[in-house]
């Protein structure tokens, strides 16, 4: 039977060389290593990427299609990722993890707090990259996984 489990997420930016050294902090801070970092090119696709692995995940950023280059973000547009939500271990894990992304230069849009709109214990932060692309990282007790 199929699980819910995503093998890897591939995230379009406007520039690579830009947003690389960006997600090179971030991801090094949700336990991603560096030495598992990858570049490449797929030319029939028409474009470059940065791959991060894990064990859990792999994560990349490719760069736009020429067509699209000046092309701006908004999540809202339709086909856009809207946000992406990593998990946290505990209240004090998000916590720590704010404080070390603070440190990667992303912009807080808001800062480590309950959200009982979202559930009684749900506890995050969001932040977006230098580009705008919308990041969260969140604990929620007792929900069930």
């Amino acid at each position: 039977m199929v699980e819910p489990i995503i093998d890897h997420i591939t995230v379009t930016v406007k520039d690579l060389k830009v947003a690389e050294p960006f997600y090179d902090k971030f991801l090094s801070v949700l336990g991603f290593n560096l030495k598992h970092k990858h570049k490449g090119t797929v030319a029939a696709h028409e474009f470059d990427v940065v791959e991060y692995g894990h064990s859990r995940l792999l994560f990349a950023i490719v760069s736009p299609r020429s067509v699209f280059k000046e092309e701006t973000i908004h999540r809202r547009k339709p086909g856009s990722l809207h946000h992406l939500a990593f998990k946290a271990n505990s209240r004090e894990e998000v916590d720590n993890l704010y404080l070390k992304i603070k440190e990667t230069g992303a912009n807080i849009v808001d800062e480590p707090k309950f959200y009982p709109q979202h559930g009684e214990s749900y506890y995050a932060l969001f932040f977006k990259d230098l580009e705008g692309i919308k990041y969260e990282i969140v604990y929620e007790e007792g929900r069930v996984i």
